[in-house]
């Protein structure tokens, strides 16, 4: 699959990425907030209903005092059973001040210890209101304790407690904030999926442009086609009028290029011909200097054919055919040095491009390699992994011979136009500049390097594309 018609990635950097952290953060935020919020006005309340429960009992303590004959008497109207099995987590204390000494009465359950006065702890109320709060009791168990103040005279100021082990009431309170993460965490999950959606539905539109582009730049469309939102209306006509601006670039140098090679072709036959017709140095020279002029007449516009055809609609074309087909020619044209051209290639690499450009990158270096191999070429295709889903795929084509190799001093020339490294050999010295030249209007690239053979080895790297759809 091309890598611009993969399905969104939501990989750091990504717009993708960025909408659904950003929402996820907003939320986990919000829903933190929420939670907070909820989990203390839930532990207030659960606090204000059990001490709701201890206040009643507060009240009918308070009553019997109040209505005693006794300094520390025994609440007769308390017939809960909890207040008199022992260490039951109940307990109610009633504590008389008096000349500066404090006496206590307490129920059966505390077995004979007391209660801490929330008074002495800090915890201040005002007068005959009730005090509650947090106190460790017997065994060292957290308590939850209300007291109030009971003022009868001088002599007779009581404050009457009331405690239950606080485990009952975190233990409420811990199962509703347990509830209550379970609860956010599948919200959390239920958005998450929301803003998936929400961005694959939103960002469909740029997946459908990246396709369209991907099809322009392979050369199955010329434009790009289709409804779009109206937010991307106005950058699918600017892309389409830049096609188009391009488009007519392109025509209008190709026509400057052919007229100008067209109006050279004829003055530099006219020279040919009368300088042909005489044998003098002079003659000599102007049917030298003539062809020269007449060949780089004739390489400018094969490279100017060339942008043209890069620069419009490049097509798709299969490159194992290709060098199978070379390597067998080769092999022919070449058999007097009985040469072992070995070719190690994958199946399905397609070069986005013209078949005609490739035929001639790959021939001119078969070719070479042949020239100068003792009895081996080795030619490799491999396809390189693209870095993220939106960037390019190349593939690499190696070439490697058992000749005599090449210094790296003199491989700066190869790309030189009729720089020629070795007169004993035949050709015009242009062919591996119009690979060098190919690949780079290609956006590829064209090196040298020492051969692990022991010759040379010429490295092409050409953009790949995906097989064309079946006709």
């Amino acid at each position: 699959m091309d890598a611009a018609r993969r399905p969104p990635e939501y990989t750091p950097g990504s717009l993708a990425f960025r909408l659904v952290l950003s929402a996820m953060a907003i939320t986990v935020v919000v829903l933190l907030v929420v939670g907070f919020v909820l989990a203390s006005l839930y532990r207030s309340s659960a606090e204000r209903a059990f001490d709701r429960q201890l206040d009643i009992y507060l009240k009918i303590i308070v009553a019997d005092v109040a209505n005693a004959s006794e300094r520390l008497p025994e609440p007769a109207a308390l017939a809960d059973p909890l207040f008199a099995f022992p260490n039951s987590g109940w307990y109610w204390q009633i504590a008389l001040k008096s000349g500066g000494q404090l006496e206590r009465r307490t129920s059966r359950s505390l077995v004979g210890a007391s209660l801490p006065l929330l008074a002495e702890q800090g915890i201040r109320g005002r007068p005959g209101l009730m005090r509650q709060g947090y106190a460790t009791g017997p065994g060292g168990v957290a308590l939850r304790i209300v007291e109030r103040d009971v003022d009868l005279g001088a002599d007779a100021r009581y404050v009457v407690s009331v405690a239950a082990v606080a485990s009952d009431l975190e233990a409420e309170i811990s199962a509703f904030n347990f509830s209550l993460a379970a609860t956010l965490v599948v919200l959390a999950c239920a958005f998450l999926l929301v803003v998936i959606v929400q961005v694959r539905f939103g960002l469909k539109p740029l997946t459908r442009i990246s396709e369209a582009l991907s099809d322009v730049r392979s050369g199955k469309a010329e434009r790009l086609e289709g409804t779009y939102p109206i937010e991307i209306v106005p950058l699918v006509r600017e892309v389409n009028a830049l096609i188009d601006a391009n488009h007519e670039i392109v025509e209008r140098a190709r026509t400057h290029v052919g007229n100008l090679a067209h109006a050279l072709k004829t003055p530099l036959s006219v020279l040919m011909n009368e300088a042909g017709t005489r044998d003098d140095p002079l003659a000599v020279r102007v049917r030298d200097q003539a062809g020269v002029m007449r060949d780089q007449v004739a390489h400018h516009l094969e490279r100017a054919r060339m942008a043209a055809r890069i620069s419009v609609v490049a097509s798709v074309c299969e490159v194992t055919p290709v060098i199978t087909s070379l390597a067998r020619t080769m092999e022919k044209i070449h058999r007097t040095k009985d040469l072992a051209i070995d070719v190690r290639i994958p199946e399905d690499v397609h070069f986005r491009g013209e078949q005609q450009d490739l035929e001639e990158m790959f021939g001119n270096l078969i070719d070479n390699a042949c020239k100068w191999a003792s009895s081996r070429v080795e030619v490799e295709v491999l396809v390189e992994r693209p870095r993220s889903p939106g960037d390019r795929v190349y593939f690499h084509v190696s070439i490697d011979d058992d000749g005599p190799g090449l210094d790296p001093a003199r491989r700066v020339d190869v790309g030189r136009r009729g720089r020629r490294l070795d007169e004993s050999k035949p050709g015009s010295g242009l062919g591996l500049s119009i690979v060098h030249e190919l690949a780079l209007l290609y956006g590829g690239r064209f090196e040298l390097s020492s051969a692990p053979i022991g010759g040379l080895r010429t490295e092409l790297v050409l953009p790949a594309a995906a097989p064309p759809p079946p006709t």
